[in-house]
């Protein structure tokens, strides 16, 4: 039988998709004062947020006529018609925050307008609010939440402890904070204070308490435009080698709305291709501004996601920032790292030929102090400048050498050098299958093989420069399996092919290759990361090396 439910059975439908837990209350109240153009917001809890939530601000405040609808459901000041849904700038304007909560806990909300010379007070529960009754109040609004989930327990059930419910809180609060430097927030738990964020013009502090002080500190600032008019991406990033096993601690606004989703997640890996290491994240925080019209906050009731009219292009767009800053501070690090500008060609100056000098430095550049002191374990260059040591890993420089020398090729046409004696393979089936389907990539990069039997492949040219050096097949299609994050499936065969094609770990190297190697690494786009994201230089200041001799 087909029968219509009550009001107060539909409140607490309705209110289970807006209220999971005690910060979703914290969410939509925090946002609220928000919109109200609050510039202090303080929120006080109990028991993580099973005894109490309250939340106070110095917004413009609720008129006495206008609190009881204010609980009401679809009432809403920030929405006048469906027009509206095309261009929202507020962070609520569905009307049902308050609503919702008054259908599953018991709500006071005291508030005063500019107009008037006392405030108002009204008590809410289930489909019912009270009269407004006149009362002694600052300017803004208080809310105090009591009792959640007291008539629906079942919710309780699902709820983890008050600790674990509180620190949701805090962190949900601490990364809001964010969007909002001209904003005091203030947090406290049981009566105790937890932090509080003056309003500011930076994000220092606020940074360093989401991210830690020492990661905060080493965040690199991005900022470019968008697609469209007014449109931006700004924030900061983790630098390479500083990252994280998840995406916990990568946080998107979009128009000053936290979202919790991973839109821009495809971007992130993009701008990170050959600084990231595969399975390892960067972390930050983005700020999007895109014109109303082309985002679409009506996802779903906990507004903590959005469409995008444009999303391949915003994502196009985010992704370049993040290359450009990256890009940018690489540049910044090498000259940090080996103070010096490129040498000049010493393989040129020793009459000697590198076996992998496929391309030589630019003619004339001269060096300004770097001094090559040796080779460790055969698979480190040691260098100074007289200030500090500086420790470059053959391999990972060559493959970075390599990488961006083959894409430049692989780019414009004519990569290959056909050998004199072409040398024959021999594959298992599944090597066989992969070496196939990159075999066209290949060709294009340099390397062309023809089909010799079943199985079996001739290599008949390599990448210009390489006829001197024998190609890991086998090792270039092992690596093939471990995606780099970032890189498609044609600069995976790039990075593959460099990878197994340069110096190795454990060669024998004489100083003029070192020489020459570190002159050709200093011209590179990305200097300090092979395209698997693994570090080429380490720099070792003095002041470190005399704390290791406890001076």
């Amino acid at each position: 039988m087909i029968r219509l439910l009550d009001e107060t059975t539909v409140g607490q439908i309705a209110a289970g998709e807006v209220v999971e837990r005690p910060i979703s209350v914290v969410k939509e109240l925090v946002e609220n004062a928000l919109d109200a153009g609050a510039t202090r917001i303080a929120v006080a809890v109990c028991g993580g947020g099973l005894g109490s939530i309250e939340v106070t601000d110095d917004g413009a405040g609720i008129p006495r006529d206008e609190l009881r609808l204010a609980f009401a459901r679809h009432a809403t000041s920030k929405l006048r018609d469906a027009l509206g849904l095309t261009h929202v700038a507020t962070l609520g304007f569905r009307g049902e925050g308050l609503a919702s909560i008054a259908a599953v806990a018991r709500v006071s909300m005291i508030s005063r307008t500019l107009a008037s010379d006392f405030g108002y007070a009204v008590e809410a529960f289930e489909n019912a609010a009270s009269e407004p009754e006149p009362t002694a109040a600052p300017l803004g609004t208080r809310v105090v939440v009591r009792e959640l989930f007291a008539n629906v327990p079942v919710r309780r059930e699902y709820l983890r402890s008050p600790s674990a419910e509180f620190a949701r809180i805090s962190g949900f609060l601490a990364t809001l904070a964010l969007g909002y430097p001209e904003v005091t927030f203030a947090l406290e738990h049981d009566g105790r204070p937890t932090f509080v964020f003056p309003a500011a013009r930076g994000l220092e502090q606020r940074l360093a308490h989401v991210f830690g002080g020492l990661p905060a500190r080493s965040m690199l600032g991005i900022a470019s435009g968008l697609p469209g008019d007014a449109s931006t991406v700004a924030g900061y990033i983790s630098p390479p080698g500083s990252d994280r096993p998840d995406r916990r601690l990568q946080f998107l606004f979009v128009n000053r709305r936290l979202l919790r989703t991973t839109l821009m997640a495809g971007a992130w890996n993009a701008g990170y291709a050959g600084y990231a290491l595969a399975h390892r994240q960067p972390y930050g925080v983005l700020f999007l501004e895109i014109a109303p019209d082309q985002v679409d906050p009506n996802v779903h009731p906990t507004k903590s996601d959005v469409r995008l009219r444009n999303p391949s292009a915003v994502a196009a767009a985010v992704r370049h920032a993040i290359a450009e800053t990256l890009a940018a501070d690489a540049g910044t690090r090498l000259h940090a790292s080996l103070s010096f500008a490129p040498p000049v060609n010493a393989a040129q100056q020793s009459g000697t030929s590198p076996s992998f000098d496929f391309e030589a430095p630019p003619d004339g550049a001269r060096g300004g102090g770097l001094r090559v002191l040796a080779q460790l374990d055969n698979t480190f260059i040691l260098a100074t400048d007289g200030d500090a040591l500086v420790l470059v890993d053959q391999h990972a420089a060559h493959e970075r050498i390599a990488y961006e020398a083959i894409e430049r090729r692989a780019r414009s046409g004519g990569a290959d050098e056909p050998l004199l004696i072409p040398y024959t393979i021999e594959l298992d089936p599944p090597e066989a299958g992969r070496f196939e389907a990159s075999r066209a990539e290949l060709a294009r990069a340099g390397l062309e093989a023809e089909p010799f039997g079943e199985r079996a492949y001739r290599i008949v040219a390599t990448p210009a420069g390489y006829g001197a050096r024998s190609f890991d097949v086998r090792g270039y299609l092992d690596d093939l399996t471990d995606q780099p994050p970032g890189l498609d499936a044609r600069q995976r065969v790039w990075a593959s092919l460099a990878c197994h094609s340069v110096v190795r770990a454990g060669e024998r190297l004489d100083v003029a290759e070192m020489s020459a190697l570190l002159a050709r690494l200093a011209q590179c786009r990305n200097p300090m990361h092979c395209p698997h994201g693994r570090p080429t230089t380490v720099r070792v200041e003095a002041a470190e090396i005399a704390r290791m001799f406890k001076r």
